[in-house]
């Protein structure tokens, strides 16, 4: 059985003339019949909350395991100062669209067989860029797993490159 304490103390600030301990029986309160009749009642907002904690939950758990992000901005400065090298990881007609100037093209699906092009690039910052950032954070898993120290992906990925009023290439 589960017990708590109950400490009872001088009710003057300063003044401490010693405790008086109790023991009392904690019930199981959680099984109480109030609050079943409650979440019966309010089932549809007890789902709800539990389905938003799981989701921040998730939501957590991905953004540790893809890593960093960086923005556009950020994502400039690396490539103009530090020589970044971005890898566009979406699928061969979203490439003939327009993608960022330098960058190679690797298919998400074809990462893992290709990842031997990329050791060279090992030592430099990665940028991993894809229509909305999504595909982005499977690629920088993937990278890292391989041994790649700096790996970002482009938050918002094309979409925010070009809302930033960045320039896309077709050439």
């Amino acid at each position: 059985m589960i017990h708590r304490v109950a400490v009872a103390a001088s009710a003057h600030p300063g003044h401490f003339s010693g405790a008086v301990c109790s023991v009392v029986p904690i019930k199981k309160y959680w099984l109480h019949p109030y609050y079943m009749e409650f979440l019966k009642l309010n089932y549809i907002w007890a789902i709800t909350a539990v389905m938003s904690g799981a989701g921040l939950i998730i939501l957590s758990l991905r953004q540790k395991v893809s890593g960093p992000k960086v923005s556009s901005a950020r994502a400039t400065q690396l490539i103009n100062r530090e020589d970044a090298q971005v890898i566009d990881v979406r699928d061969q007609a979203e490439w003939a669209k327009g993608r960022i100037s330098g960058s190679r093209h690797i298919p998400l699906a074809e990462l893992d067989k290709r990842m031997g092009e990329l050791e060279k690039f090992k030592q430099r910052p990665v940028i991993v860029a894809c229509a909305s950032g999504s595909r982005s954070s499977s690629a920088c898993s993937a990278l890292r797993k391989a041994g790649f120290e700096q790996v970002f992906a482009l938050d918002g990925g094309l979409g925010a490159w070009e809302q930033a009023g960045l320039p896309l290439t077709k050439k």
